[in-house]
């Protein structure tokens, strides 16, 4: 007789399924444009391109999913590498939940709350998306939000959302938090970074914080 499969089971076989799908669809895009426009790039200049960029993804992907898995659980990251914006949206989204629900990711409630927690403001995105898009097509609405004297708001909405973040998990440990703080403000003020680089620097954080941690540890500072 076939054993029920378990919740986590059914999120793995779950999250690989659509994993692949998506993966299919990135693909197929650049391919049926190729088809419909008989457009075929020139090969060895695409290569040279390639080259000179995937190896930076390669490594973002592989030290991300070390990274957000254990922070976000397997439900959780299978929806965020599915729906993207993981860094921006979906970890603080999904930390707060936890943290407002006292559970941790490695839990079953944890796995549970952070799942929810991605699903809702993976849904809430795509409405705000759908409501603006349609106030652009049909009101000045894309004039306001273009205008010079909100800029300066807009720029603020990320350092805003993680900035009070930082507030709750720094005062936690204020210890822990000293030592990437200080290399995160010298990477970014001594060193110049592209858009590009600037996304590595959330998992070499992590892996950092993770080093600085175990030392501390043994030290028994912490």
């Amino acid at each position: 007789m076939k054993k029920d499969m378990t919740y986590l089971e059914s999120v793995h076989r779950d999250g690989r399924i659509w994993g692949y799908t998506l993966f299919i669809l990135v693909l197929a895009f650049p391919l049926a444009l190729c088809l419909i426009f008989g457009a075929v790039p020139e090969w060895s200049a695409m290569a040279r391109a390639m080259l000179s960029v995937l190896p930076m993804y390669w490594a973002v992907g592989i030290i991300e999913i070390f990274t957000y898995i254990p922070m976000l659980g397997a439900g959780g990251s299978y929806l965020s590498f599915v729906t993207g914006n993981i860094s921006n949206l979906k970890l603080p989204c999904a930390l707060d939940a936890m943290e407002k629900a006292n559970v941790k990711a490695n839990s079953e409630e944890g796995e549970i709350i952070s799942t929810i927690a991605i699903a809702v403001s993976s849904i809430v995105t795509t409405f705000i998306i759908v409501v603006g898009v349609i106030l652009i097509k049909i009101s000045n609405v894309g004039t306001l939000l273009e205008s010079p004297v909100l800029k300066p708001a807009f720029d603020q909405l990320l350092p805003a959302l993680f900035g009070g973040l930082a507030v709750v998990f720094v005062s936690k440990n204020f210890k822990l938090a000293i030592a990437p703080m200080i290399l995160m403000l010298a990477l970014f003020i001594f060193t110049p970074l592209t858009s590009g680089e600037v996304g590595i620097m959330a998992p070499v954080g992590v892996l950092f914080t993770l080093g600085i941690a175990r030392i501390l540890y043994k030290k028994g500072v912490i």
